[in-house]
């Protein structure tokens, strides 16, 4: 009785048929999908040292070392207009993923105050990554030596003490500074402020006593307290942090129940493909899936924070109502 099965070199024929067509079927799928063809851009709407540039220049560098797109990577920084130099521009370039752009609460707050046109429903939220703490900074050489003390000025004269911060005014530095002034009753529309291009320009204006006080991230903040040039007064965070910043108490500590930060996004341009959404989701799924991109969340105490397109988009839009009822009762919300 012959036997139903095939010969032995016959089932190798079979199987090495089926492996070209799976081959196939994968290769055709591929075709179908977007991949980047060009140089991508990944646009900064502040200027190089902040928080906005380092995040742009960790994904980039992860994105390239790894080879996770098969094209180069360049940052540009254009900063400036309370992030319209760089919304505008990604704006120009509609359905192209090759234009992304690092997004952070500006895009929601410029348009409540005023400042900006654009706000995320004009541009395709791909995925947020981090969120960032907000600390209040003072070179060394200040006389305010305590939260308590700045508390304590800012409450007998709120212009006595010049803050700046990046990168408009509305931003969430600038909020974090309004919701601090709100909690000790203090007078929040007369505060003196300053808005800079990048947060690295806003530290330098504190190291160099050209301002009282900074308002930014707790990373930007960090080399320069380890090097003993500044001290942070506060953090607006919900526990201690770690490394140069262990000693840094929160506001919560000090009486001040303040928790604030900003988050780091990458979006791209308005109408962006399906297929160009989904290429960038899973490229930046990988990323923040690295070895590379936990240690420098680390590094920069950033606190982890990804989330995919539909999760981000709902999330903007429950921040965007928040944020106006915090700008209105600030005196900021147009």
């Amino acid at each position: 009785m012959r036997s139903c099965h095939p010969p032995a070199r016959a089932r190798k024929r079979l199987w090495r048929a089926a492996a070209l067509a799976l081959a196939f079927v994968g290769t055709h799928a591929v075709a179908q999908g977007w991949a980047p063809t060009k140089t991508i851009e990944i646009v900064v709407p502040s200027a190089p040292g902040g928080s906005n540039d380092k995040t742009a220049r960790t994904v980039e560098r992860i994105l390239q070392e790894k080879k996770l797109v098969p094209t180069a990577v360049v940052i540009v920084n254009k900063p400036g207009a309370g992030n319209m130099m760089t919304m505008n521009y990604i704006n120009q370039h509609s359905g192209d993923g090759h234009y992304l752009m690092i997004g952070t609460p500006t895009i929601l707050t410029g348009h409540i105050v005023g400042t900006n046109k654009l706000t995320y429903q004009d541009f395709t939220p791909i995925a947020s990554l981090l969120n960032d703490y907000v600390v209040f900074a003072v070179r060394n050489e200040s006389t305010l030596k305590t939260g308590a003390e700045l508390v304590e000025r800012m409450k007998k004269d709120p212009k006595s003490v010049s803050i700046g911060f990046a990168t408009a005014l509305g931003s969430h530095n600038h909020i974090a500074a309004g919701l601090l002034m709100k909690a000790i009753g203090g007078d929040v529309r007369g505060m003196k402020v300053l808005a800079f291009k990048g947060s690295a320009e806003a530290v330098t204006a504190v190291l160099g006593g050209h301002i009282d006080l900074v308002t930014t991230a707790a990373g930007n903040a960090a080399q320069h307290v380890a090097a003993g040039r500044m001290r942070i007064l506060g953090i607006a965070a919900e526990r201690r942090m770690g490394g140069a910043l262990e000693h840094v108490p929160t506001w919560k500590e000090q009486g001040v129940p303040i928790v604030f930060g900003g988050w780091r996004s990458i979006m791209g341009p308005k109408g962006m493909p399906p297929a160009q959404l989904a290429y960038w989701e899973n490229v930046l799924k990988q990323v923040v899936s690295s070895p590379e991109w936990k240690t420098n969340l680390e590094r920069n105490y950033w606190a982890d924070d990804f989330s995919t397109s539909a999760k981000f988009s709902e999330d903007l839009k429950r921040e965007y109502a928040a944020m106006k009822t915090v700008l209105t009762e600030l005196g900021l919300a147009k």
